[in-house]
């Protein structure tokens, strides 16, 4: 198929419904901004399900229940982790998809994803069922806590393929143009969860008294309905990313697909990895200095939590916005992406950290009294450390604009060396010289390097050239660029405004 007519034409296949955005034509800053919008209510949503959880385990079963529930969402989140970066690369590959307006590669992508996911969290939750307490002891679980975390952590592994494939359905629509729903269902599965809480975990009226699988059974309910719901409203609004009969020979997955999945999804699966064992390097030296730093420290962490989440959203938004322009070949609007990207991140993660700053120690007294000796740490900690996450936003959307193209190795080594090179390092080193102090400026240090470095590979990597599939899978299919997206002369890094407005910069490869 030509690639010569304009790409507005070429997308006009998939049509627009009222919760789809056009990420390929418009105002790119305005767009970006609303797309954004929903994908940071639904990260707000998940931490507020998880500090009510929280909450409700620790006031109804005490503190040993908030143990064994701590120990088992390690597991959770590890495999969380793990699946994170095969739903960011199908999402990555069905926005390409939806750009170039290929129907038949959009819905190839989500039948060999479909039956990836299918498979994979079907066999972790029988796996994860049986050795659950085998997985509890290698981690030196608590015995008074065993039991507990042993019920909690089966109900999790039960509830594997509802969340596996509940968050793989709602990448999958962003990266169709459509952020709204998959918040709309979020707030359903949070708001189930943690009005279940509390019914499951007492034994409120008609509900059984499960105790601490009760919060787990809270999970499973909440994702499971919420995935069926939306799976049905899907249906009734003929959305491309359902399989209808005619399509059921898809679900044979796609072996050039399924490859590009597990290839390109595991550097930023392993990126997740990276960070948590990071943490628990960085949880062990703050332990050294007793308590008092570690409580400090983690009501630090949780501030930082929700000044991240303006840029995670927007990292995430990026990437859709610019995957569905490299398969339009609209190579002019990726760069201004990068451009309006970091400078809504820039704005609005610098209001956040503004505030804080001018709100001083009453952020702390959600998490610690207000009359706590370790209130003045955290004031400490957070003049020194909370400016950077200005330059972590920045990170962030560059790197989720080259991995649009299929460039998910650079920001993974970029990761390793700001954290293992720079961050814990700098803090061991100096430690014995400068006392706590070397672990609160090594955050800065590292966050500085990583921003760096995501700006000289922006400038001058080579993503441009990055390819998400090494060749096109068997059958007809129009050229979305998947395949083989070059980078065109005028599509200058952000750094250097593009005046370019074509809609394909490389000749006829077909």
């Amino acid at each position: 198929m030509s690639t010569s007519q304009p790409a507005a034409r070429q997308a006009s296949p998939i049509g627009r419904g009222p919760e789809r955005r056009n990420l390929i034509e418009g105002p790119i800053g305005k767009t970006l901004f609303l797309f954004a919008l929903p994908v940071l209510g639904g990260n707000a949503l998940q931490n507020l399900n998880g500090t009510v959880n929280a909450f409700w385990v620790s006031h109804s079963l005490g503190e040993v229940a908030v143990s064994a529930i701590s120990n088992a969402n390690i597991i959770m989140m590890l495999m969380l982790g793990a699946v994170f970066g095969i739903s960011m690369a199908a999402n990555i590959l069905i926005a390409q998809a939806f750009g170039g307006g290929d129907l038949v590669m959009v819905k190839r992508v989500v039948g060999t994803a479909t039956t990836f996911f299918v498979v994979l969290s079907t066999g972790l939750a029988i796996l994860g069922g049986v050795l659950a307490p085998q997985i509890l002891t290698a981690m030196g679980t608590p015995p008074d806590a065993r039991a507990e975390a042993i019920a909690y952590l089966r109900v999790i592994f039960a509830a594997m393929p509802f969340m596996y494939f509940f968050a793989f359905m709602q990448m999958a629509q962003r990266g169709a143009g459509d952020s709204r729903t998959p918040f709309y269902f979020m707030m359903l599965a949070v708001c189930l969860d943690m009005t279940l809480n509390p019914l499951l975990i007492r034994g409120v009226g008609p509900f059984p008294k499960l105790g601490i699988a009760g919060s787990a059974t809270a999970t499973l309910v909440g994702q499971g309905f919420s995935l069926a719901c939306m799976m049905v409203f899907l249906y009734r609004r003929h959305s491309h990313l359902l399989l209808r009969f005619e399509d059921l020979h898809l679900l044979k997955p796609d072996p050039t697909i399924l490859r590009a999945l597990v290839v390109k999804g595991l550097p930023m699966g392993v990126q997740m990895l990276v960070m948590s064992v990071a943490a628990l390097m960085m949880i062990r030296l703050v332990n050294s200095y007793g308590s008092l730093t570690t409580a400090a420290y983690g009501a630090s962490q949780q501030v930082w939590t929700y000044v991240q989440m303006p840029a995670m959203a927007l990292s995430a938004a990026v990437s859709s916005m610019a995957a569905q322009n490299v398969g339009a070949r609209r190579w002019d609007r990726v760069a201004e992406i990068a451009r309006k990207g970091v400078a809504i991140g820039l704005a609005i993660t610098g209001s956040v950290v503004v505030i804080l700053y001018g709100l001083g120690d009453v952020v702390f007294w959600v998490f610690l009294p207000a009359h706590s000796t370790a209130v003045p740490i955290a004031h400490h900690i957070n003049l020194i450390v909370l400016w950077a996450f200005m330059l972590f936003s920045v990170t962030f959307t560059l790197f989720g604009v080259v991995r649009a193209t299929g460039a998910v190795w650079a920001p993974l080594f970029v990761l390793i060396i700001s954290m293992w090179v720079i961050r814990i390092p700098f803090a061991t080193i100096l430690m014995p010289h400068i006392g706590a102090d070397a672990i609160w400026w090594s955050f800065p240090l590292g966050t500085v390097t990583s921003a760096g470095l995501a700006a000289l590979y922006y400038r001058f990597g080579g993503w441009r050239k990055a390819r998400f599939l090494d060749e096109k899978p068997k059958g007809d299919m129009a050229d979305t660029g998947l395949a083989s997206p070059p980078m065109h002369e005028e599509a200058k890094p952000f750094l250097v405004r593009s005046d370019a407005a074509t809609a394909d910069p490389t000749p006829d490869a077909s």
